[in-house]
Formats: C-alpha cells, sequence, structure tokens
C-alpha cells in the first residue's frame, strides 16, 4: 500500500488494533482510515457485552475519533440493493452487516481491511487481508 492510500477497517480490524496487534497497527499507520457506521455500532455492542465495558467503550472512542466514519445514504442503500440481490441469485448469502459494508466500500472505491473470507464473494471490492 502507498503512504497515502485509504482503507475501510472491518470491525475485525478495529478489535485487532484495539487489542495492540502491531503487525496491523503497522500497515495502517500511513493510511486514511475509515470507520463505517454499522462497524461502530458492532464495536459497540461487543463492548456492551464485554466485562470490560467502560475501558472498551473508551478505546472505541479515542480510535474512532482518529478515523472518518462513514454514515449510509440513498447511494449506498442502491449498492446495497445490487449486493445483496447477486448474493440471493449465487444462492451465498453473508452476515447483513457486512453487505452494508461492502456497498460502502463500492460506494466510494475504497478497498476493505478484514479477516472475513466471505468478503471475496462480492464483485467490485477490493480486499486487504490483514
Amino acid at each position: 500500500m502507498s503512504g497515502n492510500s485509504q482503507i475501510i477497517v472491518d470491525s475485525n480490524i478495529v478489535i485487532a488494533i484495539l487489542n495492540g496487534e502491531k503487525k496491523v497497527t503497522i500497515k495502517l499507520e500511513k493510511q486514511k482510515v475509515y470507520i463505517p457506521s454499522i462497524v461502530i455500532g458492532e464495536l459497540y455492542y461487543g463492548a456492551n457485552q464485554s466485562k470490560l465495558s467502560t475501558k472498551n467503550k473508551e478505546k472505541i472512542e479515542v480510535f474512532a475519533s482518529k478515523c472518518t466514519i462513514l454514515l449510509i445514504d440513498e447511494a449506498t442503500g442502491k449498492e446495497y440493493g445490487i449486493i445483496k440481490s447477486e448474493l440471493k441469485q449465487k444462492g451465498k448469502p453473508i452476515p447483513e452487516n457486512d453487505i452494508w459494508i461492502a456497498a460502502l466500500a463500492k460506494q466510494y472505491d475504497i478497498p476493505i481491511a478484514t479477516r472475513d473470507k466471505h468478503f471475496k464473494q462480492i464483485k467490485g471490492i477490493d480486499l486487504v487481508e490483514l
């Protein structure tokens, strides 16, 4: 990746960062990092379920403050509809939240950093495995 690349982070990548995985942190340090609002929701859901809820919420807030948050709009909805329809035709459903994340990636033409293999089923998005 070049020094001024852009990347969308999936929740598993954010969790790796929050857990201090150096390999991931180093690869993303020169990137413009975008975090979908859906991922923010997933992270807060996890934090609310954890025994260290307050500490984890603080970590999420600090991380999110350093990123640009991508919000869903009408254009995202159009991409979502295309992706979900294509996946249904193939008989290859994936989690709903990940369809929304992929829709944002297509809308903005930004690769997704993820550890989820099912994103490979979606055409028209670039993936970065960390």
